[in-house]
């Protein structure tokens, strides 16, 4: 191994992509439930302890519900779309652009209330020591790492303020690619495996609060508007009982020990019902870039 396999940098790209080859290894959680069981699907989330989280509130949601539940997790959101609107789900958590764009295929159940309001933003960061990128347009040319084609704050708001600026957001980077979680966008950054990354602003706060050593290698350069948070959604034909109760088990965390510790480890408030005009800004955006 030369000296420059050893610097810094170098070892740090080693080790996002020795642990991004080890997350998608993680074995999926099931896509059948037993017999009368409720089936939730769910996307990676940024718990470093995320199984044990899952297991937590799968046994609460059991108790408060009376019957089985098994979370369904993949890689995408694309692929638990796919799942509900197959009728292979009965709720999914997603986040706002595949529910504005499949809306009519779903029902919207709740909304995470994050420092007191059903909304988050967009961040778009750069590496913390990248003191000369003030903008998205100073990130011309350069490697760009998005999320999700499906998301909304990791490529959807970026792809929308190109546009805008009447920029071509398939050629204005030299290269992009997606981390398929928020947090790897994160990492990515942080390690220089990118230029820039957009990043959901719930996932990058909470990070701070919890691992500052991650988002401390980031700066950001840009939050977004409000968008309505990523909504819990139900099968379109979902029984009206089963619909209210979900719900209701959703909107009573925060009043049951248990429920508001698990609360605590999403960093939310909570839930509420929440309507569809909440994520008219997503829809607006996705009609302006065509993604509708």
């Amino acid at each position: 191994m030369n000296d420059d396999d050893r610097s810094p940098v170098r070892l740090r790209r080693r080790c996002f992509l020795r642990s991004a080859l080890v997350a998608a290894a993680l074995p999926l959680l099931p896509a059948r439930a037993e017999q009368g069981g409720l089936r939730v699907g769910l996307t990676p989330v940024f718990l470093d302890d995320q199984m044990s989280f899952l297991t937590r509130w799968r046994v609460w949601l059991e108790r408060r519900l009376k019957r089985s539940v098994v979370f369904v997790q993949r890689g995408s959101y694309r692929e638990v779309m796919d799942l509900i609107r197959g009728g292979k789900l009965d709720f999914a958590w997603i986040c706002g652009y595949p529910y504005v764009r499949y809306r009519h295929d779903l029902r919207l159940v709740a909304v995470p209330v994050w420092r007191g309001r059903p909304y988050y933003q967009s961040y778009l960061i750069v590496p913390a020591d990248d003191r000369k990128t003030g903008s998205l347009a100073d990130l011309r040319g350069k490697v760009f790492a998005y999320s999700d084609p499906d998301s909304n704050s990791g490529f959807l708001y970026p792809q929308y303020r190109l546009a805008s600026q009447g920029e071509n957001p398939t050629t204005f980077f030299s290269r992009s690619f997606f981390t398929w979680a928020h947090r790897k966008v994160v990492e990515a950054v942080g390690v220089g495996l990118a230029d820039g990354g957009a990043v959901d602003g719930y996932v990058w706060d909470t990070l701070a609060e919890f691992h500052p050593g991650l988002t401390s290698a980031t700066r950001i350069i840009e939050r977004s508007p409000d968008f309505g948070h990523t909504p819990f959604v139900a099968r379109r034909d979902i029984p009206a009982a089963e619909m209210r109760q979900f719900r209701g088990a959703l909107l009573d965390m925060p009043a049951d020990p248990e429920g508001a510790q698990l609360l605590r480890l999403l960093s939310l408030d909570g839930f509420v019902a929440g309507q569809p005009a909440l994520f008219d800004g997503i829809a607006r955006m996705a009609m302006r870039v065509g993604k509708v």
